[in-house]
């Protein structure tokens, strides 16, 4: 693995949401045990108010819409497009859109992409044996199992696809930085977003909770990817 994709990776996690709020919550228990009481009631408290405000619905739902709601979900299927590309793996969301595109285009193939991480099997030979179990045939499937990031992954379907048209499945709150990577290519991908983590029943008047957490940290990460991304010149 490249030493450049594991100090981005690292670099990624020290300034993710619940990273900070750990990190200042460990300054609070340093003045702390130094007896500067004043110094550690402000970390502290700022750690506890920051802990709650990132697993709130209000905030979470607040960082992720835009990305969510730039792409709506696919209704026109075009079906004179060939392939469908589906971003990582994940069965319970992404992969059942590209089963009900799959269904709907003639001679479809299914691009599944995903590295092994630290696994020993990639994401994109996991996706591509339940698509085999479900009855999709194997000369339908293509599988990527080299490209680590989105921007590998455009890389490679700048050599397959050219200038073919093709719709790209991943999940709504990261397909504004796959759209964006992909048209800098100039590849012609058709945006396919699915898998929604903003729920019609959020209220208001709720107790944060890990699963809030979670989607902060979702949103977060993408941001940190848009902004990453466009420092490099890998996106407009």
């Amino acid at each position: 693995m490249e030493f450049t994709f594991i100090i981005k990776k690292l670099i990624s996690a020290m300034i993710m949401p619940l990273s900070i709020g750990l990190f200042l919550a460990i300054i609070g228990l340093f003045f702390l045990y130094k007896n500067q009481i004043k110094g550690a009631k402000i970390f502290l408290t700022t750690s506890i108010v920051w802990m709650a405000l990132i697993s709130y619905v209000p905030f979470s739902n607040f960082l992720i819409k835009p990305l969510e709601t730039k792409y709506q979900k696919l209704k026109n299927i075009p079906t004179d497009i060939q392939y469908i590309l589906l971003l990582g793996g994940d069965m319970e969301n992404r992969a059942w859109e590209v089963l009900r595109l799959y269904h709907k285009i003639p001679n479809a193939k299914i691009i599944t992409s995903g590295y092994a991480g630290r696994g020993e099997i990639a994401e994109a030979v996991k996706t591509a044996n339940v698509l085999y179990e479900i009855g999709i045939k194997k000369e339908d499937i293509i599988v990527h199992k080299e490209p680590k990031d989105t921007k590998e992954e455009a890389n490679k379907m700048k050599v397959l696809l050219k200038n073919k048209k093709f719709i790209l499945v991943t999940s709504s709150y990261h397909m504004p930085r796959a759209m964006a990577l992909f048209q800098k290519e100039g590849l012609l991908p058709i945006p396919a977003p699915t898998d929604l983590k903003i729920k019609e029943s959020d209220k208001a008047l709720s107790v944060p909770n890990g699963s809030n957490l979670q989607q902060t940290e979702i949103a977060w990460h993408e941001y940190l990817g848009i902004l990453w991304a466009a420092l490099r010149g890998q996106i407009d």
